[in-house]
């Protein structure tokens, strides 16, 4: 059968169908008809149209009035400040905004060539131009979407001040009414002003100030008129104008923007010909100076943006450009110095052998209100608001969660620093010390400075997997239901903690048992003055005893005189605190991460160590006072002169044999052992005295005791019948 006859059957085929389906849709159609008459559906849909539109516009209006055109002005005219916990200037965050300029300082070439190019109609309409917003429409009915332009000067000042840079038919109605609500509190001047202060003109340049600094080496007075056509012609698309980066397309929109200048009545024709013959290439001259060198401290500068984000609900374009004045817990002298150790290449792990970088993060933290003084979030290279190991990480903390889950229960629970527990390994939890021996028993305070593994499982299991499970939530580390089984005592978590929610909790040691909400923001100002968060009176939870925190401080003094921390004691200073290691799924003997978290009084150091993705290729080797103690003690000496010192209530638990005993009542430096010799002596006395008299007074009274007893039996002799 040939191609013909096919197409004959097929035609015939459909000629059959249409003839006999014809009948039933006429049939349909006329059944329509009556229907749409006589419920008047031309006038619902109608009705329905016109309340949506009513519906739309009630929405935009109270969208526009809700927008605080009011601080507009000042909001642009005003970087971001951030403050330190001294109320002195620590730096600007950098954003959409320049040098700002005022109205006199502005050529009138530039505002001729911008008016020309971008809203020739500007000086005669109140925010909207109904030709524009024609233009628009035709193109969203000729392409399915805004395809740009139909905005005026205003409306693109409210774009840039409020809205995304979406193309969409929602933005261009927000546009308008806002631009309205502008047109009613500022003038012409006013307005085309703050455009040329927030305009971007490429290479992360904002504002004509700059701009004319960038590209031209002079002034925004200064520039010549080919000069203004140029800057004006960047705002079409800077990326593809701007004469740095492509030159023959900046001369290109240069000669356009001036033809344009020439119809707008702003330049003769001789005077376009004459900037038209400049050779642009040779007018370039780079003075711009970045102001991004007022963004002194990324990673604590970073961590602020993220605050006010996520606690406050600011968001980060308002943060950038509104010229906010942030106050916050920061100490320079404590972020400066921590900022050296992790610029020292030297106090890190090598490299991988594909030159992966160990990552690290610190925080120091003043114990007394949680605020967060110094903060390092990662290292190498910035990148603006990149991921934060210091307070977005979740990482499993190893051995220094067991003062968490562990020993602080067990110590509310009644137990002491030098009560003895079970070191040998367990049926319930398969588990092993670091070194893989066992001592059969230990006393508390040397389980914890040694950070013995089988102990901590031993008491968890004495006092209970909720007892556990529930102080660790209290102390503020979040935890997974799947994280209660043995493993909490060692810090095995599914999900894990930060180095921010570490330095919180081991806060209450150093505190009285307060923990409080880690924070960086103590209050934030808007550019009219309007106080928009106030944090200067934080909460805290007192999660355990002053009793408890002394008594787990005492203990954990010795992890740094005699524990698995020695090699990180800061020289010439007491610290109290806790080292941990996580293994990887690979080989127990190579290492996820390393923490160490330590205190005085007066701060806590919160620190981690890890490669950002573990592989085979990528762990650590080292222990946790040997690596991330190194980070450690370089911080510590360089933080803690900075740091007002204060003694410790409590005295080395190593130093008393496990003895709470205040401080000043043991003299535990180097040179005094014979002295802290004599004072264990005495105690020793003292108890052994104490347990002679209690044997007196016990013999005595069974002495007594039984001549009573002879004395009742006579008596009853006596009166006994017969006698």
């Amino acid at each position: 059968m040939d191609f013909q006859e096919i197409w004959r059957k097929v035609k015939n085929g459909a000629k059959a169908f249409w003839l006999w389906i014809k009948p039933y849709l006429l049939r349909f159609h006329q059944w329509r008809k009556r229907i749409w008459k006589k419920y008047h559906v031309n006038k619902i849909v109608l009705l329905l149209a016109l309340v949506g539109i009513l519906v739309m516009s009630v929405y935009l209006f109270i969208l526009a009035k809700s927008v605080d055109v009011e601080t507009l002005q000042s909001s642009l005219k005003q970087s971001t400040v951030i403050y330190d916990e001294k109320n002195e200037q620590a730096g600007t965050l950098y954003g959409q905004k320049g040098t700002y300029t005022e109205s006199d300082q502005i050529s009138q070439n530039l505002k001729d060539a911008v008016v020309s190019t971008e809203d020739r109609n500007f000086y005669n309409h109140h925010g909207f131009d109904i030709k524009g917003i024609g233009r628009a429409a035709l193109g969203l009915v000729t392409s399915g979407h805004i395809t740009g332009g139909g905005s005026t000067i205003t409306q693109q000042l409210a774009k840039n001040a409020y809205l995304s840079l979406d193309q969409t038919l929602e933005r261009k109605a927000k546009e308008i009414f806002m631009a309205i609500e502008i047109e009613k509190k500022y003038d012409k001047d006013q307005i085309l002003t703050m455009y040329l202060n927030n305009a971007y003109f490429g290479n992360g340049v904002w504002g004509v100030q700059d701009a004319a600094h960038k590209y031209f080496g002079v002034d925004a007075s200064q520039v010549t008129v080919g000069e203004a056509a140029t800057i004006a012609g960047m705002l079409k698309g800077p990326g593809i104008y701007n004469p740095i980066d492509h030159l023959d397309n900046a001369i290109d929109r240069r000669n356009t923007v001036l033809s344009v200048m020439v119809e707008n009545g702003k330049l003769t024709k001789e005077q376009e010909a004459q900037e038209k013959a400049v050779d642009l290439g040779s007018q370039l001259n780079d003075t711009y100076s970045s102001a991004d060198s007022g963004y002194r401290y990324p990673s604590y500068f970073d961590a602020v943006i993220d605050e006010a984000v996520e606690r406050y609900g600011l968001s980060e374009k308002d943060l950038l450009s509104k010229g906010y004045k942030i106050y916050t817990a920061l100490d320079q002298d404590y972020q400066q110095q921590m900022e050296a150790v992790y610029e020292n290449n030297y106090n890190f792990p090598a490299n991988a052998e594909d030159g992966a970088m160990p990552q690290s993060a610190s925080v120091a933290m003043n114990p007394k209100n949680g605020g967060v003084q110094a903060l390092v979030g990662r290292r190498g290279e910035h990148v603006f608001r990149s991921y934060n190991f210091a307070t977005q990480m979740q990482r499993s903390p190893g051995s220094t969660m067991k003062p968490l889950s562990v020993y602080s229960p067990a110590l509310e629970a009644g137990y002491k620093p030098d009560s003895v527990l079970k070191d040998e390994p367990q049926s319930y939890y398969t588990a092993k010390n670091y070194d893989g021996t066992y001592q059969g028993e230990v006393p508390m305070y040397q389980a914890v400075a040694q950070s013995l593994n089988l102990p901590a499982v031993w008491l968890l299991h004495e006092i209970g997997l909720n007892k556990g499970y529930a102080k660790a939530e209290e102390f503020g580390i979040p935890l997974s239901k799947s994280d209660k089984y043995y493993g909490l005592a060692l810090g095995g978590l599914e999900k894990g903690t930060s180095p921010l929610q570490m330095a919180a909790a081991y806060g209450a040691f150093a505190n009285e048992g307060k923990v409080y909400q880690p924070y960086l923001i103590t209050k934030i100002i808007d550019s009219t003055g309007a106080v928009v968060v106030d944090n200067n009176k934080p909460k805290y939870e007192q999660v355990i005893s002053k009793q408890v925190a002394n008594e787990m401080t005492s203990m954990l003094l010795g992890t740094f005189s005699n524990g698995t921390a020695a090699q990180a004691n800061p020289a010439g200073y007491t610290v109290a605190g806790k080292t941990g290691t996580t293994e990887t799924n690979f080989d127990a003997n190579k290492v996820n991460d390393q923490w160490i978290i330590g205190y005085t009084p007066n701060i806590v150091i919160s620190t981690w160590l890890g490669f950002e993705k573990v592989s085979e290729t990528h762990y650590l080797s080292g222990t946790s006072g040997s690596e991330v103690g190194q980070v450690f003690k370089a911080e510590a000496e360089s933080i803690l002169p900075y740091v007002k010192q204060s003694a410790f209530n409590v005295a080395d638990a190593y130093a008393t044999g496990g003895q709470v005993v205040a401080a000043d009542q043991v003299n535990n430096q180097e040179d005094s052992s014979s002295d802290s010799s004599k004072w264990k002596e005495d105690l020793k006395d003292i108890g052994g005295k104490a347990s002679e008299g209690v044997a007196s007074f016990f013999e005595k009274a069974k002495a007594g005791a039984d001549k009573l007893k002879e004395k009742g039996q006579e008596l009853w002799q006596q009166y006994q019948p017969g006698n």
